[in-house]
């Protein structure tokens, strides 16, 4: 099991990372929550991570903090919840908050997420809430190197309406999410982030 990397930080296209440790890259798959708190390229990066083995393939999951891949591991339990679906669910809402979801049973605000239907939203409630009884709120909010660095990209939209169609967003959806957020001057993170947040709390 790989539950730790420490390397430097080659590329990032949500969800997807690329980190060189010593030499190999390894390919990690990220909530963009984890997105928001990493540092430039070709910086040191320090992720949690867990690996996902299935019969076809292997995915590397990676997390800013130990919460966050608490969580992951916690979902990916639930019936009928895969890696996907969790990394999308902590993309569209932080741990603290789905827990407080799950305590108050908000299967509204969980059906807001993508992927996540009714039947889908009272299931984690009903399988999660025995689990997060003793849910502590995440303390440590310091970005995974310390710093929080804005960085333009050549086109943030697109790569925003991108990375929301890979969380599980439909094409027209994910457009529609981007075209409602003042974009200028954001970068592709700040603009997912805004869109994520308006999506949850209309």
């Amino acid at each position: 099991m790989i539950g730790r990397l420490k390397g430097i930080l080659l590329s990032r296209q949500p969800p997807t990372l690329l980190i060189d440790v010593n030499g190999v890259g390894y390919e990690v798959e990220a909530p963009m929550s984890t997105f928001y708190k990493l540092p430039e390229l070709q910086q040191e990066v320090i992720l949690h991570t867990h690996l996902v083995v299935r019969e076809d393939a292997q995915q590397l999951c990676g997390f800013a903090t130990e919460s966050e891949r608490r969580m992951f591991r916690s979902l990916i339990r639930v019936n009928g919840v895969g890696a996907r679906l969790a990394l999308s669910i902590l993309s569209g809402i932080s741990a603290d908050d789905f827990a407080r979801c799950v305590q108050e049973n908000d299967s509204a605000t969980l059906v807001r997420l993508p992927g996540v239907g009714k039947k889908t939203a009272e299931r984690l409630i009903i399988e999660m809430r025995d689990r997060l009884d003793d849910w502590q709120l995440e303390t440590t909010t310091h970005p995974v190197d310390g710093t929080v660095v804005t960085r333009a990209t050549s086109d943030p939209v697109a790569e925003a309406v991108s990375a929301l169609i890979a969380l599980g967003y439909k094409p027209p959806q994910a457009s529609r999410m981007v075209s409602q957020i003042d974009a200028k001057d954001l970068s592709s993170e700040e603009i997912i982030r805004d869109a994520l947040k308006a999506s949850i709390i209309k």
